[in-house]
């Protein structure tokens, strides 16, 4: 009898072992996932990763953030971290400063239309999340964070 998994990818052969079909769950599962953050995000303009720099913006307050620091925080790695930053400030979500004798550094801050932003957006996307993950409950959640945490320690870290 195929998997849930099988059955929803259309698969007729069985995976190669249990890690195969684990990392493919995972895989799924994240894609499914971030498809409806994005979906929900999509009216405001915004991406999930936009999304994620605005909130680890507002996160580290008035002092703000270098470039390097933000692309270190995101929770999936980009490419180019200056060019999403400057579209956040393009769209005046995000100011960007040098404030040291250093040309090079430059701080990146939430602006007001960003705070504005996330503040419209913190209730559909607590709703979102409880739609998506509610139905576990407390205690299943807590052993899926535990479980995932588990996984990524066990992983090769991300260069």
């Amino acid at each position: 009898m195929p998997s849930r998994l099988q059955a929803e990818l259309g698969q007729t052969r069985p995976f190669a072992s249990p890690e195969h079909e684990a990392v493919l769950s995972i895989a799924r599962t994240a894609a499914v996932l971030e498809h409806s953050v994005a979906e929900a995000l999509k009216p405001y303009g915004i991406t999930p990763t936009q999304y994620n720099v605005l909130r680890i913006l507002r996160g580290a307050g008035k002092e703000g953030l270098c470039r390097n620091a933000v692309r270190d925080r995101l929770v999936a790695r980009v490419p180019d971290a200056t060019r999403l930053l400057d579209r956040l400030a393009q769209s005046g979500l995000v100011a960007r400063d040098r404030d040291t004798p250093d040309r090079r550094f430059v701080t990146t801050r939430i602006t007001r239309a960003g705070l504005a932003l996330l503040a419209r957006l913190d209730e559909p996307m607590a709703r979102l999340h409880a739609r998506q993950l509610g139905h576990l409950g407390a205690g299943r959640l807590g052993t899926l964070i535990d479980l995932l945490a588990e996984v990524r320690e066990g992983a090769p870290p991300v260069k």
